[in-house]
């Protein structure tokens, strides 16, 4: 298997004050959503770290709970059969398949083993990003030493960092404002 799709859903949303993955968007909910762009893109999509059931979607336990988003791309890589893993996280919703799928094709044409997309601010996306499962030895290795910032994981390895002039595909919504735009959609 070449590529295979992730959705991270492990976290507490406590700065939305309710569970995002679970906010309607588009007739159904956020994390369906995001999870059926990632599965065009990469033609498979599982859900990490989620415990509620999502029908017609695999979902599998965060093998770190509580310990961030370099847990659950871990997971990821020791879960995974594929070469190329587009992890993508649930908040997002306007990532495309368009754009899920350039990832995917620059990934494996980059000789990199990450591909992370920076917008015009230069701040690097990790949670809509690309990973070769070869990063897995390195980023158990910066967990496993008690480092839990995915910066520090990426900088173990040959990354690429695709410069992307409009931030809207990895836009997440953390609050009720930022959702207050999304809401009628």
């Amino acid at each position: 298997m070449e590529r295979a799709g992730y959705v991270l859903a492990g976290g507490r949303s406590s700065r939305m004050g309710r569970d995002k993955a679970r906010l309607p968007f588009r007739g159904m909910l956020l994390i369906e959503a995001v999870a059926r762009e990632v599965e065009k893109a990469a033609g498979s999509a599982v859900l990490v770290g989620y415990r509620d059931p999502v029908p017609g979607l695999l979902s599998i336990p965060d093998l770190h709970p509580g310990e961030g988003p370099l847990g659950g791309i871990l997971t990821v890589l020791h879960h995974s059969p594929a070469e190329w893993n587009l992890v993508v996280a649930c908040d997002m919703p306007e990532a495309s398949a368009g754009f899920l799928s350039l990832l995917l094709d620059k990934a494996a044409s980059s000789g990199a083993a990450a591909l992370v997309p920076a917008g015009p601010s230069g701040m690097a996306e990790p949670l809509c990003a690309v990973y070769h499962r070869s990063c897995r030895a390195a980023f158990d290795q910066v967990f496993d030493q008690g480092r839990r910032k995915v910066t520090e994981a990426l900088a173990a390895v040959a990354t690429i960092r695709l410069s992307v002039p409009e931030t809207l595909y990895f836009q997440n919504v953390n609050t009720p404002d930022d959702w207050s735009g999304y809401a009628a959609k």
